[in-house]
């Protein structure tokens, strides 16, 4: 039982780091680094990087929370406790 408990928080946190992450290379690089290039293409008549620094940095909030929510529901049913299940029904 506690090496399923283990391999869950791990899992876990696995996954908040990799969205964390992310999080932070999209907008770091999306609206830093290569802003001049993404600058050339407009988009709603906004520079393209522009965009991904103010507006697109929340629409990746707003995915990556809604793909936490599945990954998380996906992992509770991984490593879901048969006899905790079994007792609910």
């Amino acid at each position: 039982m506690n090496n399923k408990a283990d391999a869950y928080w791990k899992a876990n946190l696995r996954l908040i780091a990799i969205l964390l992450t992310v999080w932070f290379v999209v907008p770091f690089f999306g609206g830093i680094v290569f802003v001049d290039t993404l600058n050339r293409i407009s988009l709603g008549g906004y520079p393209f990087g522009f965009w991904v620094a103010q507006q697109g940095s929340i629409y990746l909030f707003v995915v990556l929370i809604f793909y936490y929510a599945k990954r998380m529901s996906d992992l509770d049913d991984q490593f879901a406790d048969d006899s905790r299940v079994e007792g609910e029904r």
